[in-house]
């Protein structure tokens, strides 16, 4: 795959719209696969220290 110019590769023969959203569409859902799981911990764990200072001020 050889282009002449940077401008006939983001063409990408015309279907450069096409190819740069799927590619854009695919890199946001790889980072959010990436950061949900992160994000998710971060509030079960604040979450359970909460769980476990009410338990202990109640005992």
């Amino acid at each position: 795959m050889a282009f002449e110019t940077f401008a006939d590769f983001m063409a990408m023969g015309k279907h450069g719209p096409y190819v740069w959203s799927a590619y854009g569409i695919t890199l946001l859902v790889v980072v959010a696969n990436i950061l949900a799981p992160i994000i998710r911990r971060k509030g079960l764990v604040e979450e359970i220290k909460r769980k476990a200072k009410r338990e202990q001020a109640e005992s």
